[in-house]
C-alpha cells in the first residue's frame, strides 16, 4: 500500500526529537525550569539585529510581486553574485554566482548533493561520530554509507581504517567540520592528510571521488581555530552551507551549495543538482531570505554565548569525574559515558532530568552528546545534577 522505508522514517522519530518531546512533557509535570534539556541542537541565540534590519529595509525597497515571486531554481543571481564575492573575500577563492546554487537549508544542500552522484552501487564514506541523517540520506537516493570508526583520543581521522575502506565504488566521502556532535575542527594537517589520499585513489580507481563539506557550523569556531576551506586543498570538493547556526535561523531553512569550476566536468555536475532539486521538488529557495543573507553576507556571526557555555558545561563535567575532548567549535560536548551502555546511562541521567542523547545514534557507541544552546542559567543549575549523577559510578 505505501512504501515501508517512508512509512518506517514517518512514523519513528529520531532519539534526538523523542528526547525533546520527551523534555516537553516532563517540563511539563515538574516546571521548565526543572528540566536540563540538552538534546536539541536549536540555536538559543536571538538572530542579530542586523538580520531584522535587512528584512525589513528589504520588505520596505523591493517590489512585493517581485520579492515574494519564484526566482530561478538555482537563485536569485544578485545574492549569488554577492554571496560568491563574500566567500572569496574571506576565503582567497575565485567564485562567481555561477558556482552557487541557492537551497532551502544545510539538509536540501546535502540531499540535493547525494542525489546528484548517486548512481546503482555508489557508496559515500563518512566519520564516526557523524549527524545521523546522513543514513537516510543517502540511502534514499540508492545509495551505502559506510562509516569510519572514530577516533576517539581526538576525534580526528583514523586514516588507516579510512585507507581499508575506500574503494571503487565509493562516490563521495562526506566530512562535517566543526563537527556535530563532538565540536571537533579537523586540522589542517588532518585536511592535507585526507585530500591527498584521496587523490592518489582517483589516480588508482581512475575515476573522481567526490568531497562533501558539509558546513552549517562553519562560523561557531573558538579560540582562534581555523576552519580550512576545503576547495583550496581539492578540487572535487563540493561546500553545503547554512545560515540556521550562523544567523540563528534554522526555521527560515537558507542555504546554498558551492560547485567549484575546478571540479571535474563542473556542467554535469552543476546540471545534475539542478535536476536532483527538481525532482526533489526544490522549486527555489525562499526568495526573501536569498536577498536577507545576501545583504548580510559580510556580517559577523554571534559566538560569545557558545564560547562561554561550551566553557562552562566542559570544565563543569571535567570537575565532575567525566573524560571530554575539548570543543573547539559548533555547540556539543561529546563525553564518555559512565558506563559502556551509552543508552543505559542516557536513561538513568533522567533520574535527575538531565536530558542527553546516546553516542551510539551517532556512530560511536560509549559516548552522549550534550548541547550546550541553552540559557546559560540552565547549565549552570545543570552542573550539581551532573556531579551527582558521577558520584553513582563512584
Amino acid at each position: 500500500m505505501v512504501d515501508e522505508k517512508m512509512y518506517e522514517l514517518g512514523t519513528k522519530k529520531s532519539t534526538i526529537r523523542t528526547i525533546f518531546e520527551f523534555g516537553r512533557k516532563r517540563a511539563a509535570e515538574v516546571g521548565e525550569e526543572n528540566v536540563f534539556d540538552f538534546s536539541l541542537g536549536n540555536p538559543n541565540v536571538p538572530a542579530p539585529e542586523f538580520i531584522k534590519k535587512a528584512i525589513i529595509d528589504i520588505v520596505n525597497e523591493m517590489d512585493p510581486v517581485a520579492l515574494h515571486g519564484y526566482t530561478i531554481a538555482p537563485g536569485d543571481p544578485v545574492a549569488r553574485e554577492t554571496l560568491a564575492k563574500s566567500i572569496n573575500r574571506r576565503f582567497g577563492t575565485s567564485f562567481a554566482g555561477k558556482n552557487l546554487f541557492m537551497t532551502s537549508g544545510a539538509a536540501a544542500a546535502i540531499t540535493i548533493t547525494f542525489k546528484a552522484l548517486a548512481e546503482d552501487g555508489d557508496a559515500f564514506i563518512t566519520f564516526a561520530p557523524f549527524f545521523p541523517e546522513y543514513r537516510c540520506f543517502v540511502e534514499s537516493v540508492g545509495a551505502r554509507l559506510d562509516v569510519v570508526p572514530a577516533r576517539t583520543e581526538d576525534f580526528q581521522i583514523d586514516f588507516d581504517a579510512f585507507e581499508r575502506m575506500i574503494t571503487t565504488h565509493t562516490k563521495a566521502v562526506i566530512v562535517n567540520s566543526p563537527n556535530n556532535p563532538s565540536g571537533v575542527i579537523y586540522s589542517l594537517d588532518t585536511i592535507k592528510k585526507l585530500t591527498d589520499l584521496m587523490r592518489a585513489k582517483e589516480k588508482e580507481f581512475g575515476h573522481p571521488i567526490f568531497l562533501i563539506s558539509d558546513e552549517p557550523y562553519r562560523e561557531i569556531a573558538y579560540d582562534g581555530i581555523e576552519v580550512p576551506y576545503l576547495t583550496r586543498y581539492y578540487d572535487n570538493t563540493i561546500v553545503c552551507y547554512s545560515y540556521s547556526k550562523s544567523f540563528s535561523l534554522p526555521g527560515e531553512r537558507i542555504g546554498y551549495i558551492v560547485v567549484p569550476d575546478e571540479i571535474a566536468d563542473f556542467g554535469r555536475i552543476y546540471g545534475a543538482i539542478a535536476g536532483a532539486a527538481r525532482v526533489l521538488t526544490h522549486v527555489n529557495a525562499p526568495s526573501l531570505f536569498q536577498r536577507v543573507v545576501a545583504k548580510c553576507a559580510d556580517m559577523p556571526s554571534n559566538i560569545e554565548t557558545y564560547e562561554k557555555n561550551g566553557k562552562l558545561l566542559y570544565n563543569g563535567l571535567i570537575e565532575a569525574g567525566f573524560t571530554c575532548v575539548k570543543p573547539q567549535g559548533a555547540f556539543y560536548l561529546f563525553p564518555k559515558a559512565l558506563e559502556d551502555d551509552d543508552v543505559a546511562f542516557c536513561e538513568r541521567a533522567k533520574k535527575y532530568d538531565l536530558l542527553l542523547v546516546p553516542g551510539t545514534d551517532f556512530g560511536c557507541k560509549g559516548y552522549f552528546r550534550a548541547a550546550y544552546c541553552i540559557k546559560t542559567d540552565t547549565i549552570e543549575r545543570s552542573l550539581p545534577l551532573f556531579k551527582k549523577l558521577a558520584a553513582e559510578y563512584k
